[in-house]
């Protein structure tokens, strides 16, 4: 396949115009065009059509995108990791984590990881459990850190790390708070939910589904667990969240616990790696001896 004319398609397909594309790229509108054609030519696939001003992905080339992307994100890693070698740097370690391992989990080990191998540089992203993946496929990470159970993943290599609980919590004083209740009486009272992406919504709907309940009306949503909990703290609403961020506030009697009759969830960390990194980097390997020794 051309690299240049698919570089050329890439371009287009993110920006979803010839025209602006063709500006970007510094070449004319019909060289553009030329480009596409003869990538559809050789692909034998019809790439994009028109769409108003724009243009507009087939299926086939939005398929051809997505793997595109990643093919030239890839590239751009081996650069960045190709100067650090030049300039005589230690690769860098850079992690993508939910907000559970993120918080709770990482910062016991990387200062284990910093005291061993203070010279090492990491990074941090944090995000829900979609970004955290694109991350790691788009060569944004090295690793990735999520909270999950049902995965179709074919393009990841997954070590298991350990379970948590999630439970529900209410504000201290409400009508359940101590109690234990059916999940139908739960789920009409107005709910905290996460975005849209976030493990802990999936969970809670996925329950909902299993149970043959109605998902409860979304009384707050928030892009982010603490902000949850706080709310829920402040008198308001009904959430589920992992048990290692609410214990403490549990201990101080800040929130309340409610038991769901035959309900018991727990959730698997996992760590995560692109299939494809058959070798994995010094900084990396050792990172993973590192959090193997605690599981």
């Amino acid at each position: 396949m051309n690299l240049h004319s698919l570089r050329i398609f890439t371009t287009v397909a993110s920006i979803r115009s010839v025209t602006e594309a063709a500006r970007v790229l510094s070449i004319s509108q019909p060289a553009v065009t030329i480009q596409i054609r003869n990538l559809e030519k050789e692909t034998g696939l019809k790439l994009i059509k028109a769409e108003g001003r724009g243009i507009k992905l087939t299926k086939e080339g939005q398929f051809l995108f997505k793997h595109a992307e990643r093919l030239f994100d890839m590239e751009k890693d081996i650069e960045y990791k190709l100067r650090q070698l030049e300039n005589g740097k230690q690769e860098n370690l850079r992690i993508a984590s939910t907000y559970l391992p993120a918080n709770f989990l990482l910062p016991l080990w990387l200062a284990k990881l910093k005291k061993d191998s203070p010279l090492v540089k990491v990074e941090l992203y944090s995000g829900n459990s979609n970004e955290v993946i694109e991350q790691l496929l788009h060569y944004k990470a090295d690793i990735a850190f999520v909270v999950n159970e049902d995965w179709n993943q074919s393009d990841l290599n997954l070590h298991h790390l350990v379970d948590i609980d999630f439970w529900f919590i209410v504000p201290i004083g409400h009508k359940y708070d101590g109690k234990e209740i059916l999940l139908s009486d739960l789920v009409q009272e107005p709910f905290l939910l996460r975005e849209e992406g976030s493990s802990t919504r999936e969970i809670l709907f996925s329950l909902c589904r299993v149970h043959g309940v109605t998902p409860p009306r979304v009384g707050l949503q928030f892009h982010g667990l603490n902000e949850s909990i706080r709310s829920v703290i402040a008198g308001y609403g009904v959430m589920l969240a992992p048990s290692l961020a609410i214990q403490e506030h549990l201990n101080r009697k800040e929130v309340g616990r409610v038991k769901v009759k035959g309900v018991d969830i727990k959730r698997p960390v996992y760590l995560c790696s692109r299939k494809e990194d058959k070798e994995l980097s010094p900084n990396i390997k050792n990172f993973l001896d590192l959090v193997k020794k605690y599981y």
